[in-house]
């Protein structure tokens, strides 16, 4: 429990204020106790909501990890979607950075954009991406919505290729209706 509050002064030290929910269907029973998503609005920093996993690394025997995704208006889906992921890494999926999951449906109504790729908090670099909490090292991703196209392109070419064509077209993360650019 008491990595719970250093992982909330983490993300608030970044992020700003926060409000916590807990997702209550399906078997969250699984998850580790007290699980919760914490949801960051729009601040003088960013100029966009902010949802993050919190507990997702109090699981033993898998990466401890903690996933934060950005979305251009408060969409609550993601609460749901970030809860399903973290039941997924805890009851045998054991992610890490540069892995993708199938969302299972698109992160919003009419997006293409229906996987997420782990990748490294680009925005704030290793200033979240790390904290070291006791004996634990903790490593906190950005969770990315891609395309399925983009997803096979990096399962045959590689994160770092994919990662080179976000930059060369001027990946613009927030879009939910962007084009592949693959």
């Amino acid at each position: 429990m008491e990595d719970r509050q250093e992982i909330k002064e983490h993300y608030t030290n970044y992020l700003g204020k926060f409000t916590e929910y807990h997702f209550n269907k399906g078997p969250v029973n699984e998850l580790p106790d007290n699980f919760t998503i914490l949801k960051f609005s729009p601040n003088r920093k960013r100029n966009m909501w902010i949802y993050a996993t919190c507990g997702m690394s109090d699981y033993e025997g898998r990466n401890a990890i903690e996933l934060h995704m950005f979305s251009p208006v408060e969409h609550d889906f993601l609460i749901e979607l970030l809860t399903v992921i973290a039941h997924y890494h805890v009851t045998g999926g054991n992610l890490g950075w540069g892995h993708t999951v199938n969302f299972g449906c698109s992160w919003y109504p009419a997006s293409t954009q229906r996987y997420g790729l782990l990748s490294l908090p680009y925005l704030d670099g290793p200033v979240l991406e790390k904290c070291q909490i006791d004996s634990k090292m903790i490593q906190f991703l950005w969770l990315l919505p891609i395309t399925e196209t983009e997803r096979n392109y990096k399962k045959h070419k590689g994160l770092e290729a994919l990662e080179q064509k976000f930059e060369e077209n001027q990946l613009n993360y927030l879009d939910p209706f962007r084009e592949s650019v693959v």
